[in-house]
């Protein structure tokens, strides 16, 4: 198994419970705790993200006229610690004249192979399901 280069990134306190938070080689920073993103709520966008990233890209491999795409992302989390996801649903908005079949695909896909942040959620034990709808102009 072929193995990448590892990933570095470093979280600062700012101030009060509010964390500064970057990855090495990225020119952006995320702001977490008080006044940013709660770690767990990143997770959910990092999922969303992903997925979107495999989607829009599985998609314009098929030469489907994708011409936008949302991922709305809602997990439920366990009430005892840690408060891990136990579920988690996505809902594929996607845009253009995209075949149902080719949209299901390219979903399935990101899901079942590409997406690894999906794959760390299953992997915990969290139930990932998910819906798409195509909307034509």
């Amino acid at each position: 198994m072929l193995m990448t280069e590892p990933v570095k990134g470093k979280v600062e306190w700012f101030k009060d419970y509010q964390f500064i938070g970057r990855i090495e080689s990225d020119k952006c920073s995320v702001i977490l705790g008080e006044g940013g993103i709660s770690p767990m709520k990143l997770l959910l966008l990092s999922v969303a993200g992903c997925t979107a990233y495999d989607v829009v890209m599985i998609l314009q491999k098929m030469r489907e006229p994708i011409e936008g795409l949302e991922v709305e992302i809602s997990g439920e989390r366990r009430e005892e610690h840690p408060k891990i996801y136990r579920k988690v649903h996505l809902h594929y908005r996607i845009y253009g004249d995209v075949k149902e079949e080719k949209a299901k695909r390219a979903i399935e896909l990101s899901q079942d192979k590409y997406c690894s942040a999906s794959a760390h959620v299953k992997l915990s034990g969290a139930e990932v399901t998910y819906s798409f709808e195509v909307i034509r102009g």
